[in-house]
């Protein structure tokens, strides 16, 4: 029953919006009593948070799967913006759920569940950078981790098919260019 109600409740926000998403939907969807979900949640906040959570562990399960099919360095590091955009290319891709959710509440736990998602995903980039050589791979983690998040808005809002492209593009380019000033000690 957890389960059931945890999963209908990632798909309506995800589609829908949590603010735009009541309870009275989520009891409808998910044939879970009221009582019963207020049993296992004292709050909508502390449902819609388990909620993202668990799209945290599968979405990160299957973007890091997604990626280490290609071998450690440049290939990886490319393999990151292919599974991006066959995401992207999903008739129910809706943008990142962790951005969305971010937009609509500002603090609390939910907010918390997006940035700790934010911090996971920018820590396996990092991984990657540091794969590719890059010496200061925290730091470009950062910059890459603009780049993810731009390319998932530009295909959301903008409906760009070549979000994803693009991005890879200045993705290797950043890797080029940290490690040129790594070399040459030149910084901007």
């Amino acid at each position: 029953m957890r389960a059931k109600l945890l999963a209908v409740t990632e798909r309506l926000i995800y589609t829908g919006g949590i603010h735009a998403t009541g309870m009275d939907r989520i009891v409808r969807e998910s044939g879970v009593a009221r009582k019963s979900i207020y049993r296992y949640f004292p709050t909508k906040e502390a449902l819609v948070a388990e909620a993202l959570r668990e799209r945290d562990e599968r979405w990160m399960n299957w973007f890091v799967s997604a990626c280490e099919t290609a071998p450690p360095g440049p290939p990886r590091l490319r393999a990151i913006f292919e599974a991006l955009a066959d995401w992207f290319s999903q008739d129910d891709f809706n943008g990142c759920a962790f951005i969305n959710a971010a937009g609509e509440v500002a603090a609390g736990p939910v907010h918390d569940v997006a940035r700790a998602h934010k911090r996971r995903l920018r820590d396996y980039l990092c991984s990657v950078l540091a794969e590719c050589g890059v010496t200061d791979a925290a730091t470009a983690a950062e910059d890459l981790l603009i780049l993810v998040d731009g390319a998932i808005i530009s295909a959301r809002v903008g409906g760009d098919s070549r979000a994803a492209q693009r991005a890879a593009r200045m993705a290797h380019q950043l890797v080029r260019d940290q490690n040129v000033s790594s070399t040459t000690g030149d910084s901007l």
